[in-house]
């Protein structure tokens, strides 16, 4: 698992590529938090795009990442991007889609 971060005013952009799961997780946290708490965006946009393979640490991944941007500013939004139809499912039946705007592929290409 690799990742991208890119960084534009107040806004964070990490690019996920590969598998996430519990081995490869928290190298993907350790630098998407520094981007955070270096940052301070108010608003971070994880991107799946290149997620091969997920497990629930993915599910772990958006969650804390979000606790730690609220952290930083109460007001800061996430955006969860390029899913498939199926991780999109998964993503609301465990609650992220009450904190983050969560994007199918489709969607985004649509737009």
């Amino acid at each position: 698992m690799n990742v991208t971060i890119e960084s534009s005013g107040s806004v964070v952009i990490a690019y996920l590529i590969g598998e996430i799961d519990h081995h490869t997780a928290s190298g993907v946290r350790e630098k998407i938090d520094d981007a955070i708490i270096t940052k301070k965006p108010t608003h971070l946009i994880i991107d799946f795009k290149n997620v091969t393979f997920m497990d629930s640490s993915g599910i772990g991944l958006v969650m804390g990442r979000y606790r730690l941007i609220q952290s930083v500013s109460q007001t800061a939004t996430l955006e969860i991007k390029n899913v498939t139809i199926q991780t999109k499912k998964i993503m609301e039946l465990a609650g992220l889609g009450r904190i983050a705007i969560i994007k199918e592929v489709k969607d985004v290409e649509n737009k």
